[in-house]
């Protein structure tokens, strides 16, 4: 298990965890049981860029720190 913030470039998972603003991330698309790939993650406290649903969405990485991603596992 890994923050979503933590990912590497390229990387996917399947969310299974919120530990933040559950509406912040929601509105984004990332919720529980969702696939993500990391796109990019800007440096000294940047967006964090995902791909969720086919659609790219940048977040906040204070937010992003909130997001529980199970790595290497199929979506279930």
């Amino acid at each position: 298990m890994k923050r979503l913030s933590e990912l590497e470039y390229g990387e996917s998972g399947v969310v299974r965890d919120i530990r933040a603003s559950q509406h912040e991330l929601n509105c984004l698309g990332i919720r529980v049981k969702k696939r993500v790939k990391m796109v990019t993650r800007q440096p000294i406290k940047g967006p964090v860029v995902v791909i969720v649903d086919d659609m790219e969405v940048a977040t906040g990485l204070d937010t992003a720190e909130g997001a529980i991603i199970e790595t290497g596992m199929e979506e279930s």
